[in-house]
């Protein structure tokens, strides 16, 4: 049976013809599915079927462990969605109901290499000089998560030296538990910071700035 119903389907198509250069949609599960892998590799092979310009590789876990390390895979599913330039977008754990959306515009995003940011944050992000990593803990229930894995995932396109992680809290409790998520959205930034609940763009911004120059742990 299909995952997307025919409405839902057409309205892809559309939302695609804004699509510019090739995306590249990279998931790992493995020979015995773990929940969630089957349907969300099912749903991205039926986004990938709607335009010729979404590449969709599906690699084993297992037996592509060397590629699953080269990327930073160390859980199941996974998403990754990149554009010319290897931008560090993903999704760990299905991207349903709210967060099907994210999904969608994390292609477009890649697509376009650019992002709906104000110019003050691209310059702003794109002056970062180390690493960050952030994870934004959701669940697909959750109505306000998607404009945080939204933000995060701009970022990520806007600064090479930003990675970012939509987690599924739900299939991920051991991480939802080593955070200490007790609602959603909370966003996790480089392990020991965090952002709780959905926050405008120039608040999330100046909190990875901020991050990104400081070594002591702060909560807001």
């Amino acid at each position: 049976m299909p995952v997307l119903s025919d409405h839902d389907r057409e309205h892809l198509r559309k939302h695609f013809e804004t699509l510019a250069d090739e995306v590249t949609v990279t998931m790992f599960t493995q020979e015995f599915e773990c929940p969630y892998c089957k349907d969300t590799r099912e749903l991205l092979q039926e986004v990938a079927a709607l335009n010729p310009k979404i590449r969709l590789g599906v690699y084993d876990f297992v037996k592509d462990a060397q590629k699953a390390k080269d990327l930073g895979v160390d859980k199941i599913p996974v998403i990754i969605v990149a554009g010319k330039k290897p931008y560090r977008m993903r999704f760990f754990g299905i991207p349903a109901g709210y967060e099907f959306v994210s999904l969608m515009e994390a292609i477009i995003d890649a697509s376009k290499g650019t992002t709906s940011l104000s110019q003050t944050s691209k310059d702003r992000i794109r002056r970062i000089t180390k690493p960050v990593h952030i994870q934004v803990f959701v669940t697909t229930t959750c109505p306000y998560c998607p404009s945080m894995v939204r933000l995060a995932h701009q970022l990520a396109v806007e600064s090479e030296l930003v990675t970012a992680d939509m987690i599924e809290g739900m299939e991920f409790p051991h991480l939802a538990y080593k955070y200490g998520v007790m609602g959603v959205p909370k966003t996790i930034i480089n392990e020991t910071f965090e952002v709780v609940g959905a926050v405008p763009e120039e608040h999330f911004v100046n909190r990875v700035i901020q991050v990104a120059n400081s070594a002591t742990p702060s909560t807001v």
